[in-house]
């Protein structure tokens, strides 16, 4: 691992582990045999993740390593868990960096999806990590490796090739259901046609196999895997 500088994008919303996080990284830069310099940008919340990374992007700056986390608030959808979003955000704005997931979330379903729709370079249960660790992790990744924590490496085993993978819509749909909109209303929330939206729903409830279920069921089981 050969660096002069490290831009390093946190997005959290706990202050206080963004300082650790702050003190870890620049520990580790002035700890390498070669030295490096470290620069950190910060973001709170999803919108705010959202403009830094196209600002970013037009100011075309370099974006090595991004720590998110998987519950990033979203002020205007009222707390709609959105870290996925990010995710995919700045594989499209940024593809050279590199994404380590760190979250305390533990719904195995949930994270399995994002590793096959996001395939973050790490991932980090809280629990599972201390300072030692975390570096390890951020070495692995800049090393062009992957890094899993121990419970993430053990649910990956678990489920193979086998889960549940929805996307950025698929996810919506389901929150918006959760928060009681009629389906006749969803065309104006969501992007789509009603005939669209139909078909997804049907596609979600094959995947949690619900065929003929309502939608209580439908969001039982979508509240089981940590999308709502």
């Amino acid at each position: 691992m050969r660096l002069e500088s490290l831009t390093v994008v946190i997005v959290k919303g706990y202050p206080l582990l963004v300082e650790a996080y702050h003190r870890l990284l620049n520990n580790l830069g002035n700890s390498s045999r070669m030295g490096f310099r470290v620069i950190i940008e910060t973001a709170v919340d999803y919108h705010e993740a959202i403009e830094l990374f196209e600002r970013l992007w037009l100011s075309e700056r370099r974006v090595d390593l991004v720590l998110l986390d998987l519950k990033v608030f979203n002020s205007i959808r009222n707390g709609y868990i959105a870290g996925e979003d990010v995710g995919l955000f700045v594989r499209q704005s940024h593809p050279d960096a590199k994404i380590i997931f760190i979250t305390t979330f533990m719904n195995q379903y949930r994270i399995h999806s994002i590793l096959k729709s996001i395939k973050p370079e790490g991932f980090l249960l809280e629990s599972d990590v201390d300072s030692t660790i975390f570096k390890r992790a951020i070495k692995e990744v800049l090393n062009d490796s992957f890094y899993y924590s121990r419970k993430i490496s053990r649910w990956i085993n678990k489920f193979d090739q086998t889960g549940v993978v929805l996307d950025k819509w698929d996810r919506r749909l389901l929150y918006e259901l959760s928060q009681n909109v009629k389906m006749k209303d969803l065309p104006n929330i969501l992007p789509l046609s009603l005939a669209a939206i139909e078909k997804r729903k049907r596609r979600i409830k094959t995947l949690f196999e619900v065929e003929q279920g309502d939608d209580y069921q439908l969001l039982l089981k979508a509240r089981m895997y940590g999308f709502v």
